[in-house]
């Protein structure tokens, strides 16, 4: 059982992200294809109930927070997580390091790292001008 003080840190901001998103500017088209096909991989593998190949397109932050709220390996820990399922992408913007990838249904955040893009945090609602709420995010 995980505790309240954890179910609030998994529900808390994504204002790093948005923040490193709004700082940016423009990406060739195979960063944007390259952050694409990280979140359609990440949303595919969820969709299949393939948590295990889900985890390994998260980023080593946000894994390692997973695990430690729900003190369950990755796999265990996502298939219990209430993730919005998501459908068509509707835009990927990348600037930098970071992109944001809105789908039907669902909004990922996800970070450049030496070896692709991982996402950094899934579940994430818009909430007008305020950032980002998100269900899944590193610490």
């Amino acid at each position: 059982m995980r505790p309240a003080r954890a179910r609030a840190l998994r529900a808390v901001l994504c204002t790093g992200a948005v923040a490193a998103l709004v700082a940016g500017c423009g990406a060739s088209a195979a960063r944007l294809d390259g952050a694409r096909a990280a979140g359609e991989g990440f949303e595919q593998a969820l969709a299949a109930g393939n948590h295990e190949a889900a985890c390994r397109l998260l980023a080593p932050e946000t894994l390692g927070q997973l695990e430690q709220d729900e003190e369950k390996a990755c796999a265990q820990a996502l298939a219990g997580e209430e993730l919005p399922k998501a459908e068509a992408v509707r835009a990927t913007e990348v600037y930098g390091r970071q992109a944001m990838l809105r789908l039907d249904g669902d909004t990922l955040f996800l970070s450049h790292f030496g070896d692709g893009w991982k996402v950094v945090a899934a579940g994430c609602t818009p909430r007008g001008e305020r950032p980002y709420q998100c269900v899944l995010k590193g610490g």
